[in-house]
């Protein structure tokens, strides 16, 4: 990275990162367990899930795990990597319950969460567990007066959090999803290509200015599909994309695409 990008994009100094969310659905859990195991052996970053209580492709109502009890049983089964939901739905929980689950599963984790947290969006989750969809501006709303209660019940517990654990927010909405991310998070999840990302880290870095919060802070974070880092690694990284995340759904949890952008992490950051 050049001295001017450093200073038009001063979230570009962090290291490269590699994800991987290991989608729960259309697999037992033993699969799962084995899969997170292979990507830590492997040298991931991050693992993620979801959380969602039903398949998002496949079957609808093929085989499903939930989120939060999964990343207390990865929190023991797992040494190194962080851990996290890609992304947790605001709505499913009480914002002070879900904070000491979060800090619960940092102190087993010894540290290794980040919690990531969004408004939520698959109409058949609220619909078959009783929860209200509302509108997409509500969800927003709610995710809006969560965030504040559950850093503040962090601070109230005891014990606390072993860290400032790491927020992460998911969604591009440009005036209230980015606004929030600018006040609240330390990473920012997304998607599309290299040109919307730009766009996308461009008004975030306008709500920063306007809450006096350094852009720096934030790393940015994206979704790459089935791309290899041969086909969008590069475009990402020049827009200032430092956490790339692949995804894998069972049965088979296919790990040769992360394996790709492991080496290419360490490519890069030996630069």
């Amino acid at each position: 990275m050049t001295a001017s990008e450093s200073t038009d994009r001063p979230y570009g100094a962090f290291p490269v990162r590699i994800g991987l969310q290991v989608q729960p659905q259309h697999a037992q859990y033993a699969d799962i367990r084995r899969t997170v195991a292979a990507a830590e052996e492997i040298g991931v970053d991050v693992v993620f899930n979801w959380d969602h209580f039903y398949p998002l492709s496949g079957e609808p109502e093929g085989l499903h795990f939930e989120c939060w009890t999964m990343l207390a049983a990865w929190a023991e089964a797992t040494e190194r990597v962080e851990i996290g939901a890609l992304v947790t739905c605001n709505s499913y929980r009480n914002p002070d319950l879900l904070a000491d689950m979060a800090r619960t599963v940092d102190h087993i984790s010894d540290g290794r969460l980040i919690f990531g947290i969004g408004s939520g969006w698959f109409e058949k989750d609220y619909d078959e567990y009783g929860y209200e969809f509302g509108t997409a501006g509500g969800r927003l709303d709610a995710l809006g007066e969560a965030l504040p209660r559950i850093e503040q019940r962090w601070t109230k517990l005891n014990p606390r959090p072993t860290r400032d654990i790491p927020v992460l927010i998911g969604g591009g909405g440009e005036k209230k999803t980015l606004k929030l991310v600018a006040k609240h998070a330390n990473i920012w999840h997304g998607f599309g290509d290299a040109e919307t990302l730009a766009h996308k880290h461009a008004v975030l870095d306008e709500h920063c200015k306007t809450l006096g919060r350094d852009p720096g802070e934030i790393e940015r974070s994206a979704a790459v599909g089935d791309k290899s880092p041969a086909d969008i690694g590069k475009s990402l990284l020049d827009v200032g994309t430092r956490l790339f995340t692949v995804s894998s759904s069972g049965p088979d949890y296919d790990l040769g695409l992360l394996r790709e952008w492991v080496t290419w992490r360490d490519e890069v950051n030996a630069k």
